[in-house]
């Protein structure tokens, strides 16, 4: 896992596929059970059967390195983009200060410095 961020709507994260994955496929199978499991959990604290949580979800495979830079910048700065704090690494429910205090001042002005307003799904294959 690369980077993530949880607002209390949604959801991101950027993760390495497996050696030698060329689709998105194994994401696919991961997404099916974590999102399965983390359905039946809330339900159950809700004492709700049946509902849907996760309606509306889409992952790539990201095949371009300028599009996966510009996803980790969106994904740290995920909690800045909805209001939630003006700095990322404010946000104890992102990678963002983790981020921080493993790279380097100059990787993570890097990341920093991509824009992420105009990311195309078809920047990766579905």
């Amino acid at each position: 896992m690369e980077a993530w961020a949880i607002i209390s709507n949604h959801y991101h994260f950027v993760a390495h596929s497996p050696d030698g994955a060329t689709s998105a496929e194994s994401l696919r199978k991961f997404l099916k059970h974590f999102h399965g499991d983390i359905t039946r959990h809330i339900n159950r604290l809700d004492r709700v059967e049946g509902r849907r949580i996760w309606q509306n979800y889409r992952e790539t495979h990201l095949t371009y390195e300028e599009s996966y830079l510009s996803r980790l910048s969106y994904t740290h700065n995920n909690a800045v983009h909805h209001g939630l704090v003006s700095v990322a690494a404010q946000y104890e429910w992102c990678s963002a200060a983790v981020f921080e205090r493993a790279c380097s001042p100059a990787w993570v002005r890097t990341i920093c410095s991509f824009k992420f307003d105009q990311i195309a799904e078809s920047d990766g294959d579905l």
